[in-house]
């Protein structure tokens, strides 16, 4: 039986709520993604995407309508439940890499896992290293992030968000602020990840032969959702 990482029924997102300058963003988003996929999310700057990424990675609640993450109801869960949710369930990679400037790339990697155990053990620094390798950064484990090129921050960042080793991870354009080959290697990264671990993917971005990469596509236009155009 496949398993549903995402589930979204009749979200709407509304700001400044009962205020005259109310403004709802997202109109009734009905959307599942189950394990395993890669689905790229496109559409033009201020048509909900990011909006709609921040519901799903439990950054923000909807005015209305159900949210479902690993088959967990958000909707009864406390602002400390759903962070515990996200930071089990959930991987971000994001298009300026919010590394921590005055450590190190492993250091950055183990964040994930020290803020979830509250303490530091040599199995976390044993994972760390091991996916800094798996994304071609081992013998820079050691480096600020700082030394290292925007191509390689980026990994660092891929490397972190798989730390959990979540069911889930949200890219919201990762891709946005690099030359091509760059490009090329961290999307190759997500999808090997996906491949090899079996994670749902969402990935945002506006280059459309990345997009043709995924397995779908979801286009956000206006807040709604176009229909699904598969790989």
């Amino acid at each position: 039986m496949v398993e549903t990482v995402v589930s979204l029924r009749a979200v709407h997102k509304a700001f400044n709520v009962g205020l005259a300058n109310e403004s709802e963003v997202l109109h009734g988003i009905d959307l599942q993604l189950s394990r395993g996929e890669f689905c790229a999310v496109m559409g033009p700057s201020g048509s909900g995407k990011s909006t709609l990424l921040n519901i799903i990675g439990l950054l923000d609640r909807p005015t209305r309508g159900a949210v479902s993450i690993c088959g967990e109801d958000t909707a009864t869960l406390d602002d400390r439940a759903l962070t515990r949710l996200r930071g089990h369930n959930i991987g971000f990679v994001f298009q300026y890499h919010n590394l921590l400037s005055g450590f190190s790339a492993i250091e950055n990697v183990m964040m994930p896992m020290l803020g979830d155990a509250g303490f530091f053990n040599q199995g976390m620094a044993s994972r760390a290293a091991n996916l800094l390798d798996s994304v071609g950064l081992a013998k820079w484990r050691d480096s600020r992030v700082t030394e290292l090129s925007g191509g390689q921050q980026q990994r660092v960042a891929v490397a972190r968000s798989l730390a959990m080793n979540p069911p889930l991870l949200l890219a919201d354009e990762p891709t946005g602020n690099l030359d091509t080959k760059a490009a090329d290697a961290v999307f190759d990264l997500l999808r090997e990840a996906n491949r090899k671990e079996g994670m749902a993917v969402l990935f945002v971005t506006h280059n459309p032969d990345l997009a043709r990469r995924c397995d779908r596509t979801i286009t956000v236009v206006d807040g709604m959702l176009q229909p699904a155009v598969s790989a």
